[in-house]
């Protein structure tokens, strides 16, 4: 249950308005330029009314960018044990990478967009830092998990596998708003641009055996989701810090 499904029915619902408005104006106008006075009259409440929920412009949007995190990894550790493949690498980027092109606040914080974050990049970076130091922990586990069982290529060291994997994902998000002249040689459409992901992945951690063919047993799916569970767990716990 998120930090914001702990508060009575009609304010939760008032908090994803805000939420949903300041996320909204984040990604038009950047953070600089948004108040919380254009957020209130976007939610369609009085700007008194943001900070019964939030007590700064900060905590506000920081929020905004917990709550993209925390849709993502609720949302894998919920696919993996209804789809084990997602647990592995290149499946798992595929997906993510879908969610991101869909997902502008996501996209903006993956990339560390300066357009949309500006000084809200600065102030979150404690926080968020800490997140990304706990996601690499869950990193390094599920990818232990998937060399125990087979599921990846061991001829490899794990780091060397979690570097290509990251390296060539963040390649593939990096350049998916780019234009022709700099981005000439991969296909425009996103979704052959998805397979490409995928398949490159597959090839670089899969090796050369039967191991990029097999599909994770619901046993292992299930472990590797239960180490993305308590990323979620992290994020309402610093959102509840953040929220009245």
């Amino acid at each position: 249950m998120s930090a914001a499904e702990q508060v009575p029915a009609g304010e939760a619902e008032r908090m994803e308005r805000v939420l949903d408005a300041a996320a909204e104006l984040l990604v038009r106008w950047g953070y600089r330029r948004v108040t919380v006075e254009d957020v209130a009259r976007q939610a369609g409440v009085g700007k008194g009314t943001v900070y019964l929920h939030v007590r700064t412009k900060d905590a506000l949007f920081l929020t905004v960018l917990l709550r993209a995190q925390r849709r993502l990894f609720a949302d894998l550790a919920d696919r993996m044990v209804v789809d084990p493949g997602i647990a592995l690498p290149w499946r798992m980027s595929r997906l993510v990478y879908e969610r991101l092109r869909v997902d502008d606040v996501s996209r903006a914080l993956y990339l560390g967009d300066a357009e949309v974050l500006g000084r809200l990049a600065h102030e979150a970076a404690g926080t968020l830092r800490d997140l990304a130091g706990r996601r690499t922990v869950v990193v390094r586990e599920h990818f232990r998990l998937l060399r125990g069982a087979g599921l990846v290529d061991t001829a490899t060291s794990a780091d060397e596998q979690i570097h290509t994997w990251g390296a060539v994902t963040y390649g593939f998000f990096a350049t998916a708003g780019a234009g022709p002249e700099q981005d000439p040689f991969t296909p425009r459409d996103p979704q052959r641009r998805a397979e490409l992901l995928e398949r490159a992945l597959r090839a670089a951690l899969g090796g050369d055996g039967p191991a990029g063919d097999e599909i994770p047993a619901a046993e292992v799916a299930e472990q590797v989701a239960g180490l993305y569970r308590p990323l979620v767990e992290h994020i309402d716990t610093e959102w509840r810090r953040r929220i009245r």
